[in-house]
């Protein structure tokens, strides 16, 4: 027996860029790989912040994070938490379809 959703394609997750304390001078793209390590190919990706040091160094500033990706290289989104971002706060990332209601 086939699944109703069978004929429906899985989206994917191809990270563009993930910034960490942006508004407090770090470049643009300075956990674009680590976040593309953990969330590239999958469909969601909880990704919860590493600890308040980055390269070596604390932030002392109210950092904020953000995150720009692609679903199969069509749909571009953006997401972020806010300054005063935490160890531990996560960010959602997804590219699963909604089906039903809400939708």
């Amino acid at each position: 027996m086939a699944s109703a959703n069978s004929g429906a394609q899985m989206r994917v997750i191809t990270i563009v860029s993930g910034s960490f304390g942006e508004n407090c001078g770090a470049p643009h793209g300075n956990l674009t790989r680590e976040l593309a390590r953990h969330c590239n190919g999958r469909q969601t990706c909880d990704y919860a912040m590493p600890g308040l040091h980055l390269n070596g160094t604390t932030m002392t500033c109210a950092s904020n994070f953000s995150a720009e990706w692609h679903c199969d290289h069509a749909d571009f989104h953006t997401a972020a938490l806010s300054p005063g971002v935490k160890s531990g706060d996560t960010l959602v990332l997804g590219c699963a379809e909604s089906r039903g209601a809400g939708k």
